[in-house]
């Protein structure tokens, strides 16, 4: 997939710039704070439906400006792709597919799906458990259109059951909706985990592949973790469920004392080893580093396998943080689709590329 030329109209510090990009590697170039990472999360968001960064739409659109418009010509699935957004303060989204008007997040995306990869993924090894569930809700939901709509139901019915465990003693008539919230968190659990647990079984061999040419030979094992009745995340989704409520049972008083919910997918994890050892508590930060960036060479070669096409592949300022090697190791394998690669103007990134090269310079971005 490709996509040839971006429009932007109003999000973040752009006024008024558009793009035609190559289909392989583009360097996005320019002193810090004009608008580069912006750029990229204008792309991920036509990619996807929402941003790496903003919790809201209004934080997308300019100061100065009351609406914002992205739009993207590209191709993908060998066909001819023309996607707009438009975002407007105080009021619904628009989103449009070759014309024709999007409902959902959900509908808009995935007719392009890309991998991010910036600073903070340095840190998923060594990093909080929700660094690596933000790993597989993002590529996930890329993967399998139905995970995005359970998560945002999980989510709806998280926030609403800690709301009635932190009010309850105020307000004693919520808690009879307690039960309600319990099955539809369980419900909604099970989907998430037998889908993380099918992606684990590929992301983990295929990182551990790369991880080895990229070390040397060191051994990389994952491993997805949940809720401890499951013993086997990879049943069917109506045994999860009975699974989980008897993990909910168990520890109704617990939740009840303390406010908090103890049960569900948001306790979820990846533990990863690396030569037998807790890669979290032991790997040195080469080795941390190292394995994540092998983790996001896997996600890549996961959408590819799954579409027959690579993704677009976003990296935001990533290799001014590694050394020369893994930088080569980096550049070396990142052939197979469009790449964007952002980068300060003093870094020699562009030249040993062979890219086409942007400068981004206010909110405004250009060939270079």
């Amino acid at each position: 997939m490709n996509l040839n030329r971006v429009e932007l109209r109003g999000f973040r510090n752009y006024g008024d710039s558009q793009a035609r990009f190559s289909p392989e590697i583009n360097v996005i170039s320019g002193r810090n704070a004009q608008g580069k990472t912006n750029l990229l999360e204008a792309i991920y968001v036509l990619c996807t439906g929402k941003s790496f960064r903003a919790r809201s739409d209004r934080e997308l659109i300019g100061f100065a400006e009351d609406e914002a418009r992205l739009y993207a010509e590209g191709v993908s699935d060998g066909r001819d792709r023309r996607l707009e957004l438009k975002l407007r303060r105080g009021r619904r989204r628009e989103m449009t597919v070759n014309g024709v008007k999007q409902k959902t997040a959900q509908s808009f995306s995935g007719f392009f799906s890309a991998v991010l990869f910036c600073p903070e993924d340095l840190e998923l090894i060594r990093g909080g458990a929700a660094q690596r569930r933000r790993l597989m809700d993002n590529c996930i939901s890329q993967l399998r259109p139905r995970y995005a709509a359970a998560l945002n139901e999980f989510n709806k019915a998280y926030e609403s059951k800690t709301r009635i465990l932190r009010d309850y003693r105020e307000k004693p008539s919520l808690l009879p909706l307690l039960d309600e919230y319990d099955y539809r968190l369980a419900q909604m659990s099970a989907e998430i985990i037998h889908l993380r647990a099918l992606f684990t079984d590929g992301l983990g061999p295929e990182s551990a592949r790369i991880h080895a040419e990229f070390s040397g030979g060191e051994r990389m094992r994952m491993k997805y973790t949940t809720v401890s009745t499951v013993d086997d995340p990879r049943r069917p989704v109506s045994q999860l469920l009975e699974l989980i409520l008897e993990h909910q049972r168990g520890h109704r008083q617990a939740e009840l004392a303390t406010g908090l919910c103890l049960t569900g997918a948001h306790k979820d994890d990846l533990e990863i080893e690396i030569n037998g050892a807790p890669a979290r508590a032991f790997a040195s930060q080469g080795q941390a580093r190292t394995a994540a960036l092998s983790i996001k060479l896997a996600e890549l070669e996961l959408h590819r396998k799954a579409r027959g096409e690579y993704p677009l592949l976003l990296l935001d300022d990533v290799l001014s943080e590694l050394d020369a090697t893994r930088q080569d190791f980096i550049l070396n394998r990142i052939g197979g689709g469009q790449v964007f690669i952002t980068c300060c103007e003093d870094e020699k990134i562009a030249a040993r590329t062979g890219g086409k090269v942007f400068t981004v310079e206010n909110g405004d971005v250009k060939e270079a």
